[in-house]
């Protein structure tokens, strides 16, 4: 797993981490751990699955919708990209 250091940080910021970290009973490297998933990996956002899926019902796509769609996707393997 990646680690991350971080320079610099105040006295007084990381004296409220501990403090922060102490209220919810878990060391302040823990608690650190915590505040950046929640930060990169909101529990609103929005799963581009989940997008596409009701972007789709709204459309008013059926599954034969999509299998047709399927059928008529032409399947040939892409030629890779040439630099030369």
């Amino acid at each position: 797993m990646p680690s991350i250091t971080i320079r610099n940080v105040p006295d007084d910021v990381h004296r409220a981490l501990r403090v922060r970290a102490a209220q919810n009973g878990r060391s302040a490297e823990a608690e650190i751990r915590d505040i950046l998933a929640k930060a990169a990996k909101p529990e609103g956002r929005v799963m581009l699955g989940s997008l596409l899926a009701s972007i789709g019902s709204e459309a008013g796509l059926s599954n034969a919708d999509v299998e047709a769609l399927n059928s008529l996707r032409d399947k040939t393997p892409a030629e890779p990209a040439s630099f030369e």
